[in-house]
């Protein structure tokens, strides 16, 4: 794979608040493939990638996020992200999968506080079956997403970078309707 590392780190100007924030930088993967390459993917992770629909596996700091039937967005930490490529590669190498490196195309945010739940549902989101643990690829204002509910009041949204900025000033702005 080709090391994309600078793009990771390349600066992004997203508009910082006190409801949302830019996460550090991380290796993401897309992993497809059936039942097997999950288990072994997990393993290498550290982590039980299970067949729920809708749920993220977690780990410390590595997590796998379900996307569909087939289909994982790995989450590592930017520093182990050769290590991890190389773990992943190695292990699956015999099973059918894809693995792309797609650390380059998005980047983390996080919505938190007591509004954050308001504030999300401005763009679509429906909080009312969307547990603590619960991830989806869904739409936020006009930019596709990854929402992950981490924990009560706390949320990630993996957006592309070309939305980033977009989608932090549509949050921005419903938070100020709101608060």
């Amino acid at each position: 794979m080709p090391d994309l590392s600078s793009a990771r780190r390349a600066p992004l100007a997203v508009p910082q608040s006190a409801l949302v924030r830019s996460l550090s930088p991380a290796a993401r993967y897309i992993l497809r493939g059936g039942p097997q390459v999950m288990d072994a993917a997990g393993e290498v992770l550290g982590l039980s990638i299970g067949q729920a629909a809708c749920r993220a596996a977690v780990n410390g700091d590595r997590a796998a996020l379900w996307l569909g039937p087939d289909e994982q967005l790995l989450l590592v930490p930017e520093g182990s992200a050769a290590e991890v490529a190389g773990l992943l590669g190695s292990r699956l190498r015999d099973l059918p999968h894809s693995l792309v490196d797609v650390s380059h195309r998005q980047i983390a945010l996080q919505v938190s506080g007591p509004h954050a739940v308001t504030v999300l549902s401005a763009g679509r989101y429906y909080r009312s079956a969307f547990p603590v643990g619960m991830c989806t690829r869904t739409m936020l204002a006009k930019a596709e997403i990854v929402l992950w509910r981490t924990a009560d009041a706390i949320f990630r949204i993996e957006v592309w970078r070309s939305f980033a900025a977009y989608a932090s000033r549509f949050l921005a702005e419903a938070a100020r309707e709101i608060i």
